[in-house]
């Protein structure tokens, strides 16, 4: 058994607004309230520097070019090279959720808790929210313009996984490191001992690109009416067919080898990410379960996006609140539990 040790502590850390928290995401909220404390207040305000720059990011009536200033002047701020308070009242006062518009509101807050961290904690922090503002950079600058009427889609397979990684997978990387940081040193691969030394972390950045496909599978009809189209051209060409026609449902059939083949290189990523899980100590229970919640939802969405139309505009797929607090009840009895535990995720349980 590997024998977990504190590598170092971030001195002097100041709480997070728990306020701001649950109100920018309630599900988040919950996992962050069971991760261990010498991690807790780093990865809470990543997040909430992460829904910043989503925030500014989708306000779309608010013009392109001043969404790539305010996540410029955002990403200067976290990086240390920019001084000035930032205002964002503008972009505030397009919010509907108070949530939302206090987290604009509050940037300057945000930011300035970055100081209290570690140095090594700031350097991790700033370095994710360098990728993910790139990600989101490189969205806007590629879907401008698109609309019902003008989809815009990815070219190759290339460019999603490229943009899986820099909105979600850094931030696999990004958790790995702190885990690896402060709680315990890498652990063996529960599937293979011979994997390479750095296999934690890449399945880290397989498990949030995971994620992000199911995101992706998931909100396909909402995405294509906002003139993005995150399926690539490449594989829509392969089985005759446009962005445009995703439009229409009668194309389902047509499109299912693709999608389906997707949803098959998500649930590969998910078992990367429950051999991830797995392998957490088994003294660090909590942990164990912040990162078994998300990827076992993930998992239940893509049952639900293999079973059924996904084109439908009004068809909403969404993991009842019912089961998502079966899950939760499920994990909790099972994680103490170790064979019962390697169970309840994909992929196989030796």
């Amino acid at each position: 058994m590997i024998v977990p040790r504190v590598v170092s502590q971030s001195p002097d850390r100041r709480e997070l607004p728990g306020d701001l928290l649950r109100g920018v995401s309630r599900s988040f909220y919950l996992t962050l309230r069971v991760l261990p404390s010498p991690i807790r207040a780093q990865i809470g305000l990543a997040y909430l520097l992460a829904r910043t720059t989503d925030t500014i990011a989708d306000t779309d009536v608010i013009p392109v070019e001043r969404r790539l200033r305010a996540l410029e002047e955002l990403r200067q701020c976290i990086g240390g090279i920019r001084h000035e308070k930032l205002d964002f009242g503008e972009l505030a006062g397009h919010q509907a959720s108070a949530s939302e518009r206090q987290l604009l509101q509050r940037a300057n807050e945000a930011v300035a808790t970055l100081g209290s961290f570690a140095p090594q904690d700031q350097a991790r922090i700033r370095d994710v929210l360098a990728i993910i503002t790139s990600g989101q950079e490189k969205d806007l600058q590629r879907f401008k313009g698109g609309d019902a009427s003008r989809i815009i889609a990815l070219g190759t397979e290339a460019e999603l996984d490229d943009y899986t990684y820099r909105v979600a997978g850094c931030v696999g990387e990004f958790w790995t490191r702190m885990c690896v940081g402060h709680l315990f040193p890498t652990p063996k691969d529960p599937g293979n001992p011979q994997s390479p030394a750095n296999w934690f972390e890449r399945s880290g950045v397989e498990y949030g690109k995971g994620l992000q496909l199911v995101n992706i599978l998931r909100d396909l009809p909402r995405d294509l009416r906002n003139g993005r189209c995150y399926l690539p051209r490449e594989m829509l060409e392969r089985v005759g067919l446009t962005p445009e026609a995703l439009l229409s449902p009668a194309n389902e059939a047509r499109m299912r080898p693709a999608y389906d083949g997707l949803l098959e290189r998500a649930r590969g990523f998910l078992e990367a990410g429950w051999r991830y899980t797995r392998a957490i100590p088994g003294s660090f229970l909590r942990l164990r379960l912040a990162c078994a919640w998300p990827l076992l939802i993930g998992v239940r969405t893509l049952e639900e996006l293999g079973g059924g139309p996904v084109l439908e505009p009004g068809r909403r797929i969404k993991v009842r609140r019912s089961e998502v607090y079966g899950i939760l009840l499920k994990t909790v009895v099972a994680v103490p539990f170790p064979g019962i535990w390697r169970r309840l995720g994909p992929g196989p349980t030796v």
